[in-house]
């Protein structure tokens, strides 16, 4: 039996481990899980907190010298650099503290890219709204100012006048951001590349695109991208360089990149697989769970494929966007599941820990709905990915453009009622 322990995240990643006969010991934040779709896969699951490398190596080694693990594994962007730590720390195989800070900082991300020679954007490391100033007037057009090592599309801000550089500038100070960092506007729509590696070895799977709102947003991911398809040999060969630069041998890592009339530019890199469903789109699209070799791969179990899939459907998740306010009434799911729409939804009161749950259980089923508001619950405006909130419809269909219609249709046949 394989012994592997997983920090944090999604029960996703460790659906079927003892199946595979992998014994999982899952470190967790309580209130961040559910113990019901997690405790079906693991043999022991510790309360602690994901961001302190000392409390989880107290935690993991006694369990490791009384029978030691195989692999230490997050999937979590918030966990990547202290696992780093514990990895180090143990002994043991994975990816490293320095390229998981490489990878968060997306100031190292861009000084890694700009030292060899891949994706060139200007950009600066902000210690002053004067860096700021002096950085739009280098541009001399559009400019974006953002957290250098944010999360969920939050405080990401795009300057054209000195007046609006000072006004981000203050609002990411305001907010607690102390590194800040400011890029070129990349002009083009928005793709992002799924890929796995190991040892050294990169390959790509997914290639997805965004519907994003005016805060950078996304309500809607589908796969395979008809933008990133006609660039698909160089996203592949970008993607290995990419990960190349920041030293990722092994593992999942999520890419994104602006398509403009250059060619494609990085927009950012993460050593984890991609939120808001977009594994599974993948498996939809393609027939390769990115879930399932999260664990299988690095244990041997199953091997990395030689290529890049080819891809056999498309995929789409969209989710419940209603106007902010008090739920008062939630209309047509009745029809919808009378067409043979499976429905399933978060029991009254509970608070789901992310933004797809029951995502596991629907893998059967070519269209689905998942509701986690009843009347009477609040709506937020949609300010980060965590907004997200009030359910989604995924599906499958013969492309793309087939998958996304298929969430349409069912989007606008489910009518929240706010006030």
């Amino acid at each position: 039996m394989y012994r592997v322990a997983v920090i944090g995240g999604k029960p996703a990643p460790i659906a079927g481990a003892k199946d595979l006969d992998i014994d999982v010991t899952l470190l967790h934040e309580p209130g961040k899980y559910d113990p019901r779709e997690v405790a079906p896969h693991c043999g022991d699951i510790v309360d602690c907190s994901i961001t302190d490398s000392g409390a989880m190596l107290a935690a993991l080694l006694p369990r490791h010298q009384e029978r030691p693990f195989d692999l230490v594994l997050t999937n979590t962007e918030d966990a990547a650099i202290p696992v780093g730590r514990v990895v180090e720390a143990l002994g043991m195989p994975g990816t490293t503290e320095r390229t998981s800070r490489l990878i968060k900082d997306k100031t190292l991300t861009r000084r890694a890219l700009e030292n060899g020679g891949l994706s060139p954007v200007r950009y600066r490391a902000l210690a002053s709204v004067d860096d700021a100033l002096d950085f739009l007037e280098l541009v001399g057009d559009r400019v974006v100012i953002k957290p250098a090592d944010g999360v969920a599309s939050l405080q990401i801000h795009v300057a054209e006048t000195p007046e609006q550089a000072s006004t981000a500038w203050k609002q990411l100070q305001d907010a607690g951001y102390r590194s800040v960092i400011a890029e070129e506007y990349l002009e083009g729509p928005v793709v992002s590349v799924d890929s796995f590696s190991h040892q050294g070895r990169h390959i790509v799977f997914g290639m997805s695109e965004y519907q994003m709102n005016e805060l950078f947003v996304e309500w809607e991911v589908s796969t395979i991208s008809d933008a990133a398809w006609g660039h698909r040999d160089e996203l592949r060969a970008m993607t290995a360089q990419l990960l190349d630069a920041v030293g990722l041998t092994d593992g999942p890592a999520h890419s994104e990149y602006v398509l403009t009339p250059e060619g494609p530019r990085v927009l950012e890199t993460h050593n984890r697989l991609a939120g808001s469903g977009a594994p599974e789109l993948v498996r939809r699209a393609t027939g390769h769970s990115l879930g399932r070799m999260f664990l299988t791969v690095p244990l041997g179990i199953d091997k990395l494929p030689d290529a890049s899939p080819d891809p056999i459907a498309g995929a789409a998740i969209r989710f419940f966007t209603p106007p902010p306010g008090t739920i008062t009434d939630i209309a047509g799911i009745t029809g919808v599941e009378q067409a043979g729409v499976p429905v399933l939804r978060l029991p009254r009161g509970e608070r789901a820990p992310h933004i797809i749950p029951y995502l596991g259980e629907l893998t059967e089923a070519e269209v689905a709905v998942v509701l986690t508001k009843h009347e009477g619950d609040r709506v937020s405006a949609l300010n980060s990915v965590k907004d997200c909130d009030n359910g989604y419809v995924i599906a499958t269909g013969s492309d793309r453009r087939a998958a996304v219609a298929r969430c349409a249709e069912v989007i606008d046949r489910i009518r929240f009622h706010t006030s």
